[in-house]
């Protein structure tokens, strides 16, 4: 058994070389059990912890394709299969040119603790590609896909391994994926979550993690005595979660100021209404264009090659990518006075930075509990394709919120202490219990 945290990270980093994403995501992970593996040394004997940052499988394979003046052109994909104790591998696929091992096993891993935490029979994996599909044509992006599902169907399937989408991977990429599947496998099967609605998909699926995330946070704010009711909030991004996020703080009374992109953030001091958020939507869903330009139909600041967290606000949501509020950041937000910080993306906040927010008894929502809404809908769209039936928006919409309540509860339950909550902890021990305890049923595989 290790005697500390550092021998045992010494062991992951000296396995897992080159990868520090995946190293960061572990040890946020082994920080919040230490003391509960303490006390339950029978993790520790077992070697639970040294199982679970092993994958079960990794595959990684060349995806040959043809762009549209017939060229021949290459890209990497992989899947990483974390943990299936609890059921099958379920995670996003993300394509995009930063994809890497250490990106998707820190993903996997992740998703592992996520997923487990909605209490649907889920285990975690992740996977993608390094190819880029903005600027790409239809046509080789439906090249792409084809190459890369020709590979991927042999490792995946409805009781297996089911992917969703992620960065990079939206309606068309999933569908030219399943249309694929479908001819090779010749089987109609629920193998890819965030299908379309006229072949198997869910209602919900797209709002899923925005309005999971906002829910999580409503959950936060009540033991606060608080509501987004008035409160200011200040978001990262503009695709899919960021958007989602900001629709449902609007509906809950709240007032969404900032959106961003790669280019920078866009201020609306009067807050983003319903109508400029149909404006975002065409902007970036349709016509793929820079969030600039709510900035000069809306008359308001654009920060060029900056991000959201110097705007004073109440609430921050961070939904965009990776690593996106540093230390300084995480200064500029408590001196502003954001009471709140929830993660709508996986990983937006930095260790040094969540420290800081913590100690300053910011509320903290890590994103294995926060964004875990998109998944859980995702596992949701499972259960209606075994079933061959498609709930309402309304049903699932009240599953959602229950689910959400639900993780809120365990992180409560795990994370508690003298009136504080360290929601990291909570969610990680939560997580971690389901997942281990099932890995000890199941023997030594």
């Amino acid at each position: 058994m290790y005697r500390s945290i550092s021998d045992f990270m010494n062991s992951v980093a000296t396995r897992n070389t080159g990868e520090p994403e995946f190293h960061q995501a572990v040890q946020e992970v082994t920080e919040s059990l230490w003391e509960y593996l303490k006390k339950n040394p029978h993790y520790l004997e077992a070697r639970i912890l040294d199982r679970l940052v092993e994958p079960e499988r990794m595959v990684i394979f060349r995806v040959p394709w043809l762009n549209d003046l017939g060229e021949v052109e290459i890209n990497r994909g992989y899947r990483v299969e974390f943990n299936s104790a609890i059921g099958p591998y379920k995670g996003g696929l993300r394509f995009h040119p930063s994809v890497n091992l250490s990106i998707l096993k820190f993903l996997g891993f992740e998703q592992v603790f996520k997923n487990s935490l909605t209490s649907l029979p889920m285990g975690g994996g992740k996977g993608g590609s390094d190819f880029d599909p903005k600027g790409k044509s239809d046509n080789e992006v439906m090249s792409f896909c084809q190459s890369f599902m020709t590979e991927l169907q042999r490792h995946i399937g409805p009781v297996t391994d089911v992917p969703a989408g992620d960065i990079g991977v939206g309606a068309r990429e999933i569908g030219f994926l399943f249309g694929q599947y479908k001819r090779i496998r010749n089987e109609f099967t629920g193998v890819l979550t965030g299908k379309a609605l006229n072949w198997g998909g869910s209602l919900i699926r797209p709002e899923a993690t925005g309005y999971g995330c906002v829910y999580f946070t409503e959950e936060m704010l009540k033991t606060k005595g608080e509501s987004f009711d008035g409160k200011t909030v200040a978001i990262s991004g503009s695709g899919n979660v960021a958007q989602f996020a900001a629709e449902k703080v609007i509906d809950l009374g709240g007032k969404p100021v900032t959106l961003s992109d790669s280019g920078g953030f866009i201020h609306d001091p009067d807050g983003i209404n319903q109508e400029k958020l149909a404006f975002v939507m065409e902007l970036k869903n349709v016509r793929r264009g820079r969030i600039e330009e709510y900035a000069k139909k809306f008359g308001c600041d654009h920060h060029e090659r900056k991000r959201p967290w110097l705007v004073k606000c109440d609430v921050a949501l961070p939904s965009a990518t990776q690593n996106e509020i540093n230390s300084e950041e995480a200064k500029t937000l408590i001196s502003n006075g954001c009471g709140c910080v929830a993660e709508g993306a996986n990983m937006p906040t930095e260790p040094d930075a969540v420290t800081l927010l913590q100690e300053s008894n910011t509320l903290f929502g890590p994103g294995k509990a926060a964004n875990a809404g998109g998944v859980a809908v995702s596992g949701l769209e499972m259960s209606q394709n075994a079933m061959r039936i498609q709930w309402s928006r309304e049903e699932l919409d009240e599953k959602l919120q229950g689910i959400m309540a639900s993780i809120h509860n365990q992180c409560l339950r795990h994370g508690s202490d003298d009136g504080n909550v360290d929601y990291v902890r909570g969610a990680n021990i939560a997580g971690f219990i389901k997942v281990a305890d099932a890995m000890l049923d199941q023997g030594v595989v």
